[in-house]
This record gives structure tokens, sequence and C-alpha cells, in this order.
């Protein structure tokens, strides 16, 4: 998601978003064709090792109930605070997709975000979410962590004050202390709303939490160890459960890393160096094609983007539902389209229009990234999961000249986006402080752990993949040479053999192995 900069140092924490999912919304291939599941099968609940006030939650019995052709959905219910079980619990929506052929266990999907829904990605895309071996060998499970869509989750503002938020005209000049008094103020009516309307939720959306009921997942569905499959931010789920759980994390794919030793400011500049190293991927390819808007090099479309940015700035452009496209919204709509190449045609198509005076596509690419849908409403509660989640986990920091060098360095690295990527920081204003940490994750114990990077990723760029596979003690490396955001499931046959391979069969690919 974007989130860019405030003025306060953890400004610059800006798009851990990334969905696995975002291109497959956006070509609108999303697969309705669920084959045909084996009937179904019960196993007991593993609850070794659990302590006598959480066994109850271990060994509860599920309730399943069909929910859609091949699925089956239920839900599992979870301690508020894992460390005050007695203070009340929370719901976990799942959905099972099983096995086509002979089971041999549960594998769970997140999809990234943090605030995604895992449940929607294995309902409504489950040939996109895993292959069709990985379908006939695992019952797949998709599941909306605490805080997302269907289980005990984070609410805020109606459609309309969301609009306001995403979209709103700030009148004052950019970087001007009014300005930033302004985006300020609208920060904090938002987590008002998220504290009076998430029933007490708001201080336990924590990764540490979410790990811990993906574990809970993993016992009362009758595994002894998890196997498990995350995109994006999902890998920083998946890390963080290998380091609660090494002894059962014995078969995770960790697919497009988080560095989760990386502080916010630098989350913020290496993705700004992601999305500017995307543009030009984008830039050099659509200066091959015949409706490519821009003309000459690479560097001269650059320029020529770069006057259109500072063009929407000064002028914004009315779209026909009365809303604005401003430039923030433009920013918006194109790192949407970078998360994969079968997305660029919606970028030549948005640019295309806003020189003609006409919003509408760019419009359209920032409402899917912001879950918007085409009534006006909202489909999901993706942003405000995604700032729970990154309000709670992200220590705050507070070094000046780390920012002022933070800065210097998007400038740099990504001048395209740079005069952008600021803007006062939502959680200053977040009714609770932050618990988590930014430490390197070793798993010290766990089973070979695959790290699947993307070599231009702009999101979850390829250095972190590297990082967190040298991190992890039983780290495998495995690269995908290309563009777009996660690796898997993208049509390169050498990735998803070895994914798969390790998934079915444990056979671990040889570290280093890269996929042209």
């Amino acid at each position: 998601m974007i989130s860019r900069a405030p003025r306060s140092l953890r400004r610059i924490l800006a798009v851990l978003a990334g969905l696995a999912v975002a291109s497959v919304a956006l070509s609108g291939c999303l697969y309705a064709q669920i084959p045909e599941a084996s009937p179904s099968v019960t196993r007991t609940p593993d609850a070794t090792g659990v302590p006598p006030e959480l066994m109850s939650y271990y060994t509860q019995k599920l309730d399943w109930s069909s929910c859609g052709a091949g699925l089956d959905c239920t839900e599992v219910t979870a301690p508020l605070d894992w460390e005050k079980p007695a203070d009340g619990d929370i719901s976990l929506a799942i959905v099972r997709h099983q096995a086509t052929g002979k089971a041999q266990g549960s594998l769970l999907i997140n999809p990234g975000g943090p605030g995604a829904s895992g449940y929607d990605f294995v309902a409504d895309s489950l040939t996109y979410a895993v292959g069709e071996d990985l379908i006939k060998s695992f019952d797949v499970i998709g599941f909306d962590p605490r805080g997302v869509g269907r289980s005990t989750a984070v609410a805020c503002l109606d459609a309309k004050a969301m609009d306001e938020y995403n979209y709103g005209v700030v009148d004052e000049p950019r970087n001007t202390p009014a300005w930033e008094a302004a985006l300020t103020a609208r920060n904090k009516t938002f987590a008002e709303a998220c504290e009076a309307n998430s029933s007490g939720i708001l201080p336990h959306v924590t990764t540490v939490n979410s790990a811990r009921d993906m574990d809970l997942i993993r016992g009362v569905l009758g595994d002894t160890t998890l196997n498990y499959l995350g995109y994006s931010y999902g890998t920083f789920l998946g890390a963080t459960y290998a380091k609660l759980y090494p002894e059962r994390a014995q078969r995770l794919v960790l697919d497009g890393a988080l560095d989760p030793s990386v502080p916010g400011l630098q989350v913020g500049a290496t993705q700004a160096a992601g999305f500017e190293s995307a543009l030009r991927a984008y830039l050099e390819n659509c200066l091959t094609t015949q409706d490519c808007p821009f003309n000459g090099t690479v560097d001269e479309a650059l320029s020529d983007f770069r006057a259109l940015l500072a063009s929407i700035s000064r002028t914004p452009l009315k779209n026909s539902d009365g809303r604005v496209l401003t430039v923030d919204t433009m920013v918006t709509g194109t790192i949407t389209a970078m998360y994969s190449e079968q997305s660029w045609q919606y970028l030549t198509q948005g640019i295309t229009a806003v020189l003609q005076g006409d919003p509408s596509v760019m419009m359209a690419l920032a409402d899917q990234y912001n879950s918007r849908g085409p009534d006006g409403n909202y489909i999901d509660n993706t942003a405000e999961a995604f700032r729970a989640y990154n309000c709670m986990d992200y220590p705050v920091e507070d070094d000046k000249a780390a920012e002022d060098a933070t800065i210097k360095e998007i400038e740099k690295t990504a001048p395209t986006f740079a005069p952008y990527w600021q803007a006062p920081d939502p959680c200053e204003v977040w009714p609770y402080p932050p618990v988590g940490v930014r430490e390197p994750i070793a798993a010290s114990g766990s089973g070979p752990i695959v790290v699947v990077g993307t070599t231009n990723d702009p999101a979850t760029p390829y250095a972190w993949s590297k990082a967190l596979a040298e991190q992890l003690d039983n780290g495998v490396l495995v690269t995908r040479v290309g563009e777009g955001h996660t690796g898997y499931n993208k049509g390169n046959r050498c990735v998803d053999t070895a994914v798969e391979s390790f998934l079915i069969d444990g056979t671990v690919p040889n570290d280093g192995l890269r996929c042209e």
C-alpha cells in the first residue's frame, strides 16, 4: 500500500502492499473455474506442546459448510490477546479447497498486504494463487488474518469519508506547515474512527499475533508442521512464524520477500528506487509500441512523465464522478500498474487519457489499489488493516540526520517519485504505540525455507529477498530474472518446479538457483 512520508521520521514507510493479486485484479483474470475437490477429510487437531490455558483453542471442533463450488468454509476462534487469553476471543475466517488428489496436509496461503484477504485470494483466484500440482496435493487454505475482511476486522470510515481520506484535495501548498497540518488532521480523523469502530482489536493487530493465529490454524487443521506459501508481506508473516515456531516451520516458501531487519525509513527509500527502476523498464518497453504516449529516449520519456506529474500537481483533473485526480492519486495509479508487466498496458492507456484531459483510467487504477468499487463502495478493508498492522509493527524512528539522509537518497535514486514520496505519518496519531521490532530473523532449528526473489520487483526489491535468505539459518534463494512483483506461478517453469517440488516432495532447490 502507499503510505508516504511525514515530517517526523516514519514518514517514508512507503509501499508495503505488494499484493500478489494486484495484476490479477487489474486484468480481470479471476479464475472462477474451481477444480473439483476430493471428499471431506477431518484430521485430529494437533495440540502438541500447547500450554493448558490455550488447549481449548487448539482442540476446538470446526464446523465446515459449503461456500462455493469445490470450497468449504469455517471460522476458528482465537484469543484476542495471546498473552491474556481470558480477555476475550476473535474469529478467523477460513476457506478450504480440498486436494483433488491424495492430500498430504494443508497448505496455508497469504497474499500480502498487510491487510489483503487470503480468503478471497483462494476463493476467487485459486489457480492464480497456486499451481495445479499444489491443488492436487494439498488442501489449499486461505484465511483472513486478524483485523482483515471476514475475520474480526478493523473498521474505520464509511465510503464517503474514505473517499475524502484517499482522494481529497488539499488546497495548501505542498510541503508547507499548513499542508502538513491539513493532512495530519485527516490522519487523526481516520485513526479516531478506527479506534471507535474496531471493537478493541487495534492494539492486538500485529504480525506476531497473526503468526500465532497461523499456528493455531495449523493445529486445528491437524497438521503437525506448517506448509506455507506467503507472498510479499506474507513473507514477513512466514518468517515471523519461523522465528516463533522453528520446529514446526518445515516447508515454507516466501515469495517477494521483505527484509525484516530494514527500518521503516529504508523501506520507503528502497521501494522508491524499485518503482523508479520499474518505471524505466515500462518506458523502455512503451517506446517500442505504436500507442506509447512518449517518444525519444527513455530519459526523455522520463522527463516528459515528470513534467506531466508536475502539471497535475499544479492543476488536478476533475473526474466525471466529481472526484479529482491529484498528483498523489496519479502516483498511486502509476504504482498500481508497476506490479506486473501485464498491467503496463493500463498505464499506457491512463497516461494517454490524462494527456487528453481524461483522468478516468488513472482514477480506476488508483481505485483498484484502494479497493474502491465502481459503485463508490469499498470492496474490503485492506487499507484500514494495512494501517493498523504497520502502525503496530514498525518502531518509532527518531533520528533527524537519518531522515535527511534518506530523503537525499530518494532524491538521487528515485527522482521521479521523490517530490511525492513524503507526507505526514499516519502512525504519529495512531491511538496505540508500536510494539514491533526490526531485526534479522534466523529461525534457528527450522527446516529449509525457500525465498523467491524477482530481479526487478518494485514493491519488494530483490535485495530484500537476498538479505532474508542470508539471514535465515536454513534459507535457500531462488531468483526469477524478470519484471513485476513475486515470482511463483508467473509463467516461469524453473521457479514453479523449484517451489512445487519443495512443497510436495521436500526436494530443496539449489541455493542460488537462477531462473531466466
